[in-house]
């Protein structure tokens, strides 16, 4: 194949192609295009394994950084629950040692035998292994100190119980059971059992009646007993606690000022606190709780009976 070449100033020239240079210049004219698409092709790959491999590592220090979260928080968890439980075992024990206390006082005014009432020794105890059960246990020793507290306030809570019935006289005995409302002046604000919590606004167990009142009203025993406790509690505020006898004990919270202390003998509607709204509260009230036995059950039937 030839070309003429025409140039204005010197002759015209004639560029002839062979075969071979035809050849030479269709490869070239095809062959670059396909390299180009190859390299292409190639880069791509290899920039597609590099993306994929770093979205691998990204996921994995992601997993290990979740990993990582997840076990600290974990770690603060139970470090809160072993702190809750270290101070619910030390308030188990204070109350131990406040009922020690007031037993042996009840038994010394009563005049009763040492030995028949005995508050200062742990409870006689026995009883053949479980080996059959698998339920997850606390560490040893820590088992074994909460199991060690929980009969030793059985067994005080049985001899309180005695002593209570004892020490009272027949018409104080008639006034032991609870009736009527623990306030000389105030109203119904909450019931007994579920609830919206007014700091959380979520639904929660309410185990006792709340009365509100004026700050000050006076906090009255509904039955006849022996003052159990006169102090703060955790989330009660200033609390006192009345045992009646017959597994019967009575509970008046968030009080301003406790004008009772244990081991004192009250009688049905005498002044036992002032109202306040000391501990979570939101103002000027008293909670009111009745346990039986050790659980608390709704006080509605015994505030419908009549103060004799």
């Amino acid at each position: 194949m030839k070309f003429i070449v025409v140039q204005r100033t010197t002759a015209s020239r004639t560029v002839e192609f062979g075969k071979r240079s035809w050849a030479t210049l269709s490869l070239i004219c095809l062959g670059l295009p396909l390299a180009l698409m190859a390299l292409g092709y190639e880069m791509g790959q290899r920039q597609g394994a590099q993306q994929a491999q770093e979205t691998r590592f990204s996921e994995a220090e992601l997993a290990i950084s979740q990993r990582a979260i997840d076990l600290a928080q974990l770690s603060a968890d139970a470090k809160r629950t072993l702190e809750a439980m270290t101070r619910k075992l030390a308030e188990i024990q204070a109350r131990v040692t406040r009922l020690d206390a007031l037993g042996s006082h009840l038994t010394t005014l009563a005049g009763f035998d040492l030995g028949e009432f005995d508050f200062s020794s742990t409870p006689a105890l026995g009883g053949p292994v479980d080996l059959t059960s698998t339920a997850m246990r606390l560490p040893a020793q820590f088992d074994a100190e909460l199991t060690q507290l929980s009969l030793t306030l059985d067994d005080r809570d049985t001899q309180l119980d005695v002593l209570a019935g004892l020490l009272f006289d027949a018409e104080a005995q008639r006034e032991a059971i609870p009736a009527g409302r623990p306030i000389a002046a105030g109203w119904l604000s909450s019931n007994y059992g579920y609830r919206n919590d007014p700091f959380t606004g979520q639904k929660a167990w309410h185990g006792g009646v709340d009365f509100a009142g004026k700050a000050g009203t006076a906090v009255i025993a509904v039955a006849s007993g022996v003052v159990s406790w006169s102090g703060d509690r955790h989330g009660y505020g200033a609390t006192v606690e009345v045992a009646h006898g017959d597994g019967l004990m009575t509970r008046y919270s968030h009080n301003h000022e406790n004008v009772v202390q244990v081991g004192d003998l009250v009688r049905q509607g005498d002044t036992v606190a002032l109202m306040g709204s000391t501990g979570r509260s939101t103002g000027p009230h008293v909670h009111f709780e009745v346990y039986k036995h050790g659980r608390a059950v709704d006080p509605s039937s015994y505030l419908r009976r009549t103060l004799r």
